[in-house]
């Protein structure tokens, strides 16, 4: 017998069994060489790992008992299997690495190639298959001109086969370069692992340095461009389907075209994705941004290398540009929790290239990345169309980084025009302390004209809510004796049955 709103679950736990049946497990056969299980073993063994994090993505957990039983059978290691990220999963969790005392970590599937620090690394990419003629033959139609100059970029999945085509390339494009996947001097090699034990670069850092601007890298892709060229004069041909690694590359190269070559579907097309409105919608987030006079820094990796320079550097210009800043680590973002915190007026993400251009139209605050942030607060760095995403990149002794000078202490408070509300908005943090102000009040007298101190923003935003979360009242509240409560279920209590009988 059931009632309405009442279930035994049996619903619900089918479905769930029938959502796991999709995902497909790897056949015997492939196991081995798609995800490379001898290089693996070398790896442990060589290095005398006795304490092994394997971890993986959401989608190839199904093979994870199989893989592992197949590692410590042959290495007799102690194996750690990590699954739910606390981020995303293309970045490494060394954080649940070293909760479980492990001495390194493989990370499977797609990967960010973020540096990191902590524990030695290994990478496997696994061997998606794609129709390397097609992929050819789809080059060919995108290119008819065979003094095209082009950079031939892929999704690390699919590593495996690019020097496969470039072979098929070549005898006919003599102008087509390649990139390889290299993290922190770490070159991938041609099985699609990366050892971060291993430097060999093919490369000397004297002889790197020789190419200048020639020299390339992002995103852990590597590539040298030909002698008087840069990267504006070069066409893009991107292996992978669509996605945010496809995006990041669009945005950060938004001069050059691209074309893509889906394995997928096997069709080739032109990227037409509309960049400028892309970036207009970026400045928007600029504009927002500087508007703002709460910031809330959002804690979106744990695993990315210098992530906590970021965060310091954030902080400093945030307070130089005369705005709050709090720190929120919360793991995985979603709207539920960020609206807990309505008194934020903006949300800056330190996260990975591939996670940090979030989509927040449907946050009730906007999220920026801290490149939006820096052109909102520091008033050396101007907008001009160039875009960097990843925030090493912002770092001191990089590439992008803009020191932020110390003007805006020394002139004090500056004033403009909010391109959105069209308001005058301060910028700026004025270090002088106010001399005249009246007992009690938060208007103070400053060079013969009146201004309002804000002593502390989310503090008054607090007090002006209706509702100021959970309130002891001590020593307010009266004491009384303690009652019998009602007995029962809250459908049918059992004073309100005998009332319900009765009538």
């Amino acid at each position: 017998m059931s009632v309405a709103f009442s279930s035994d679950g049996a619903q619900t736990i089918q479905k769930s069994l029938a959502v796991d049946v999709v995902v497909r497990e790897t056949k015997a056969k492939s196991l081995e060489e798609s995800y490379q299980i001898k290089e693996t073993c070398d790896f442990i063994r060589e290095n005398n790992f006795h304490k092994v994090a394997l971890q993986f993505p959401d989608n190839l957990l199904v093979d994870s008992i199989k893989i592992a039983s197949r590692l410590q059978e042959t290495t007799g290691a102690k194996l750690y299997i990590l699954g739910d990220t606390s981020y995303g999963s293309c970045c490494v969790d060394e954080v649940a690495a070293e909760h479980a005392g492990a001495q390194c970590i493989v990370h499977y599937g797609r990967a960010c190639l973020s540096p990191s620090r902590r524990l030695p690394l290994m990478y496997v990419f696994g061997k998606r298959p794609i129709d390397l003629s097609k992929c050819a033959t789809a080059f060919q139609e995108l290119y008819p001109d065979h003094q095209s100059h082009v950079v031939v970029l892929y999704d690390v999945v699919y590593s495996h086969i690019i020097d496969d085509l470039l072979k098929l390339l070549q005898p006919e494009y003599v102008n087509v370069i390649t990139s390889v996947l290299n993290v922190d001097g770490v070159v991938c090699k041609s099985y699609g692992q990366i050892l971060q034990q291993a430097k060999d670069t093919g490369h000397t850092e004297a002889e790197l340095a020789l190419y200048g601007d020639r020299l390339v890298h992002k995103y852990g892709r590597q590539f040298i461009l030909k002698e008087g060229c840069s990267i504006e004069d070069y066409s893009i041909f991107y292996v992978g389907q669509e996605g945010v690694t496809l995006t990041n590359f669009m945005m950060t190269w938004n001069k050059c075209s691209f074309c893509s070559f889906d394995p997928e579907t096997m069709v080739g097309r032109f990227e037409t994705i509309n960049i400028n409105r892309a970036l207009m919608k970026r400045y928007y987030l600029i504009e927002k941004a500087k508007d703002a006079s709460i910031v809330g820094i959002l804690v979106g990796t744990l695993g990315v290398a210098n992530y906590l320079s970021i965060i310091d550097q954030l902080k400093k210009i945030i307070h130089k540009a005369g705005k709050k800043s709090y720190l929120f680590a919360m793991g995985k973002l979603n709207v539920a929790k960020l609206a807990n915190f309505l008194e934020i007026d903006i949300f800056v993400l330190v996260a990975c290239p591939e996670n940090s251009l979030l989509d927040s139209s449907e946050f009730y605050r906007p999220v920026v990345t801290p490149f939006e942030m820096e052109i909102a607060c520091n008033n050396q760095r101007e907008w001009t169309g160039d875009y960097i995403i990843d925030f090493q990149d912002l770092l001191p002794g990089a590439c992008s980084h803009i020191d932020c000078s110390d003007s805006n202490e020394d002139d004090g408070e500056t004033t403009d025009v909010s391109l959105i509300t069209g308001a005058l908005r301060s910028s700026g943090f004025s270090s002088l302390e106010p001399k005249d102000a009246v007992p009690g009040s938060a208007v103070v007298q400053k060079n013969q004209t009146l201004m309002l101190a804000h002593a502390n923003t989310a503090a008054s935003f607090l007090s002006g809510r209706s509702w100021q979360g959970l309130d002891q009242k001590l020593g307010e509240t009266p004491v009384v004796k303690a009652v019998e409560g009602r007995r029962g279920i809250a459908i049918a209590y059992e004073e309100e049955g005998s009332r319900y009988a009765s009538s």
